[in-house]
């Protein structure tokens, strides 16, 4: 029989939360307020957080930081450095631009459009030193993606360390899974196909791990007649396409490659996965799929596969 285990779902970090605790059910309410925690350092939307903070402290003034802050802002760095800067937490300016200037939740129609903003700058000019953070001028971090998996693997952790026998972090689509499933057998993720809501592209097995998908269908929004999207490509400022899904050890990690490969497109960001060691999947809008590395060691189900369709991600 498997360990005791307790589930919970919540908004949190501008998406939907699930979290599965084996082993010591009481910790779920601990980790739900630690996730709000650390949405209130890397919020972008609240005035307070350290995030905004960061990003409007005059250019060149080293910021005190927290811990976790310090260390997202520093893996978002390497992100940027591994990628060829096709990961860029400095898009900030180009989201504006295209209205994600509020939550999602208050976006609105009608926004009048800002000016072009051009390339994003890039990190080269972020300095980071013990706690603390300095920004060149004109430059300001968006952290929403990769703050979500690293939220992910921080509390999926920080489970374990306090006794928790397994644990599965989900951060609107950026799964983490740490210990033993309840039960027998592997983690079981359901990767769902973005251009058909309520369906899936595969169910993965993975002893532990995580898998993040980037996709411009997940959030969209209407601007001046126009939809709009929050995958930037940091090259031109402009939204790009296609969904891109990543099995990788840490769930920032895949956050970061799913990102970087979507803005490479399906030849190149192949290319850059296994170049990376990790297993994806990238689909083309026209729905043609180009599976990347060893995805085929972790799929368990496909459309194609036969039998009946999931009932759930288990």
């Amino acid at each position: 029989m498997g360990a005791e285990h307790v589930e919970a779902g919540f908004a949190v970090m501008g998406s939907t939360g699930h979290l599965l605790v084996a082993g010591r059910p009481e910790l779920v309410a601990h980790a739900r307020l630690r996730l709000e925690e650390l949405e209130s350092l890397w919020s972008r939307f609240r005035a307070d957080s350290e995030l905004c903070r960061l990003n409007a402290s005059p250019p060149g003034r080293w910021v005190p930081l927290s811990r976790p802050t310090v260390a997202l802002v520093r893996q978002a760095v390497r992100a940027w450095e591994v990628t060829g800067g096709l990961f860029d937490p400095t898009v900030l300016p180009a989201l504006e631009s295209a209205g994600y200037s509020r939550s999602f939740a208050e976006l609105a129609e009608g926004v009048p459009y800002a000016d072009d903003p051009g390339p994003a700058p890039g990190c080269a000019g972020i300095e980071i030193e013990d706690d603390r953070v300095r920004l060149p001028p004109g430059v300001r971090l968006d952290l929403g993606g990769i703050g979500k998996g690293y939220a992910a693997d921080l509390v999926a952790g920080e489970l374990l360390a306090s006794g928790a026998e397994g644990a599965c972090v989900n951060l609107g689509g950026d799964v983490r899974t740490a210990g033993s499933r309840p039960g027998a057998g592997e983690w079981v993720v359901a990767v769902e196909d973005e251009a058909k809501p309520g369906t899936d592209l595969a169910w993965l097995a993975l002893a532990e791990g995580a898998v993040a998908t980037s996709t411009r269908l997940r959030r969209r929004w209407r601007r001046q007649g126009r939809e709009m999207h929050h995958l930037i490509d940091p090259g031109n400022g402009a939204p790009a396409a296609g969904q891109v899904a990543v099995v990788a050890a840490e769930a920032h990690w895949a956050e970061a490659l799913a990102k970087a490969a979507l803005i490479a497109g399906p030849i190149d960001g192949r290319t850059l996965l296994e170049d990376q060691g990790v297993a994806g999947l990238l689909v083309t809008e026209e729905g043609t799929a180009h599976p990347a590395g060893p995805w085929e060691r972790y799929v368990t189900w496909t459309p194609n596969s036969g039998g009946t369709w999931p009932v759930s991600a288990g």
